[in-house]
């Protein structure tokens, strides 16, 4: 039976908003201007891709998804405070995410900076909280992984790659540097934390870590071209940002035709790197061939 990808996203997508519900309560916590400003971020929708490939990834080697929320909500956390700072005006001064005003338009700058300050500490909070079925010796290994991938060696060090690399003519290799660490490092760590959640062995690990590279230059890749060509009523934010600040693409180092195919390959090798999986990671498959047609 064929997968229903929408309904396996809304699924998931479900089983994650409650958690960070329950999790990051609405009117409990004070100081509540930040507290507002937090949930404003962190539950104004998205696609909450990072915390499913955290579950996808755990199913896909037969694990439990309780064992893998935890992680999930962390990576979310992280995700989300790291909009909230590239929106502020010292990076890419964005006014809108997601559709609606990006946090420091909302709130103001200062709100903005403590919301994202505040995110980025709570997913370590969560991921490191204990989880019946999960050896703490691997929890803590999986918490110093989660840093090192959202900080100067992954998400962050990406990110100033990124910034010093604006005005710049890059080559392929200098670019997909910068995205492996500022996209990919996250989505990679999303796809292994969950492989090594569920229990799966140092195959089924490795298969997620190449599933995972692969899949973040794909996702960056049509970031890129959805710059170029989306609309922004679906994307919910602004089109021809990179552009304006004459940022490095793929599409302005290749052109959209051959930004599109190097998107497609980066799929296929995703899809081969699955190949030794059962049906429990037709998921993945079926996320990894979304990337190329998703509208936002």
């Amino acid at each position: 039976m064929e997968l229903d990808l929408q309904s396996y996203l809304a699924q998931r997508k479900g089983l994650v908003e409650a958690a960070l519900d329950r999790l990051v309560p609405a009117a409990t916590r004070s100081p509540r201007r930040l507290n507002e400003a937090i949930r404003y971020s962190l539950m104004g929708g998205g696609k909450r891709l990072r915390p499913i490939l955290v579950l996808a990834g755990c199913e896909a080697v037969g694990g439990a998804l309780e064992r893998a929320i935890p992680f999930a909500c962390a990576l979310e956390c992280i995700h989300t405070y790291s909009l909230i700072h590239d929106d502020l005006p010292a990076m890419d001064d964005d006014d809108l995410r997601r559709g609606r005003p990006t946090c420091h338009k909302q709130f103001d700058e200062a709100a903005a900076i403590l919301a994202g300050d505040a995110l980025l500490t709570m997913a370590f909070e969560f991921a490191a909280q204990p989880v019946e079925g999960v050896n703490p010796t691997l929890q803590l290994e999986l918490v110093v992984q989660l840093a090192q991938a959202a900080g100067v060696s992954g998400m962050v060090g990406g990110q100033m790659l990124d910034l010093l690399g604006e005005g710049r003519e890059l080559t392929l290799p200098e670019l997909q540097n910068i995205h492996i660490h500022k996209t990919g490092a996250l989505i990679r760590i999303s796809c292994v934390t969950g492989a090594r959640l569920g229990g799966g062995d140092a195959n089924a690990v490795q298969a997620l870590n190449r599933y995972g590279e692969a899949i973040g230059l794909a996702f960056q890749i049509m970031d890129d071209i959805l710059d170029e060509t989306g609309d922004p009523a679906v994307m919910g934010k602004a089109a021809g940002v990179d552009r304006q600040r004459d940022k490095a693409t793929y599409p302005k180092l290749m052109g959209l035709s051959q930004a599109s195919k190097e998107a497609a390959l980066m799929v296929d090798k995703a899809l081969e790197s699955l190949s030794g999986l059962s049906q429990a990671a037709d998921p993945l498959r079926a996320l990894a061939r979304f990337i190329l047609v998703r509208s936002h």
